[in-house]
């Protein structure tokens, strides 16, 4: 039976989630006789969280439900960047302690400004038992986001419904990025649950599982490496990615992903991170083929996280340089292609 804590606490979580105003739609410039729309979904104007505010919020939810969470529990979760920062916005908003862990390198300046505390640790693949330990001696409760992703009812309110409510009409491709594999697999179970036309993109970065154990149908598949593409890619395949739902995996340079974040925002105004670069490079892609094809429609693609953290980071030449990403000749590319007409 749940307590009249538990109760208050999913109303407050039900009501945010009502308050939350629909993201939009904003259109990426393609040359016109293209005949191709390019569309980006910006989940970046979702409170306090971006992209991963949806799965964050479902995830409390069935914790509360479930009992896992009460009204004293400290959440604990390995994790940085746009997850630790959604996860210390729902803790604030249900006045629980918060702790994200993560690697020694990370900043979780987002995560301390909205209440919660962070634990360093080094070597970073150590934040997964410091989390499950530290949880364990607090009595609290880890979310351990990348596993639950899998079994957690986040239909309500979905981006999927969201998205194609206000659409209209199916686009030919879906272009989303994978770091739990949520998104991907609720966006794919849309399009083939209600009989929709469209296809699903997964775009992959540098060192991630996703693309190589998807092309030779390796559920188990491991690059052993952690990618360098905050929010996308893994180095195995998590338990929430749905590869029977994905028609292809674009595989995208880390470098490329640079420059196509700064394209986004010349084109946008939005200062957003390397993972929306990875998308737009798969969706432009895509776009590219159509085009090539003689293909009229639209493609869709899924970007969130801006944030003016990001100028000091991708946006930024010596920041790129530093972590050996010369973006220049993909830059170059997408000039060709957007401005001068040549093929991709």
């Amino acid at each position: 039976m749940i307590n009249a804590w538990a109760t208050q606490a999913i109303e407050k979580l039900d009501e945010e989630r009502r308050r939350a105003r629909v993201t939009p739609l904003l259109e990426f410039p393609l040359p016109e006789e293209w005949g191709v729309r390019l569309l980006l979904k910006d989940e970046s104007a979702q409170p306090e969280g971006g992209l991963k505010l949806r799965l964050a919020r479902a995830l409390f939810r069935d914790a509360i439900a479930a009992g896992r969470i009460r009204a004293d529990t400290t959440v604990v979760e390995a994790t940085g960047g746009a997850m630790a920062a959604a996860q210390a916005y729902l803790a604030r908003l249900l006045g629980l302690p918060y702790v994200a862990v993560m690697p020694k390198k990370a900043s979780g300046a987002d995560v301390e400004r909205l209440g919660g505390t962070c634990r360093y640790v080094h070597p970073p693949l150590a934040i997964y038992d410091e989390a499950r330990e530290l949880a364990e001696r607090l009595g609290g409760h880890y979310v351990d986001h990348y596993t639950a992703a899998a079994s957690v009812d986040w239909r309500g309110g979905s981006l999927a419904e969201e998205l194609f409510g206000q659409l209209g009409a199916c686009p030919h491709w879906v272009v989303v990025g994978a770091g739990t594999g949520a998104t991907s697999a609720a966006l794919g179970r849309h399009l083939r649950g209600r009989g929709l036309p469209g296809r699903l993109a997964v775009a992959d970065p540098e060192n991630s599982a996703y693309f190589p154990g998807w092309a030779y149908d390796a559920a188990d598949y491991s690059t052993g490496m952690p990618s360098r593409i905050e929010g996308v890619g893994r180095p195995r395949l998590e338990p929430a990615f749905a590869a029977d739902v994905v028609d292809l995996v674009v595989p995208v340079p880390d470098a490329a992903s640079v420059a196509a974040a700064r394209r986004l925002r010349a084109a946008t105004g939005l200062a957003v991170g390397p993972a929306s670069g990875t998308n737009l490079w798969g969706a432009l892609e895509l776009a590219a083929r159509m085009r090539a094809e003689g293909v009229r429609g639209d493609v869709v693609a899924v970007i969130g996280e801006a944030h003016p953290r990001h100028l000091r980071a991708c946006h930024d030449d010596a920041w790129a340089e530093g972590r050996g990403l010369d973006w220049r000749p993909h830059a170059a590319r997408l000039a060709d292609v957007l401005d001068r007409g040549a093929p991709w």
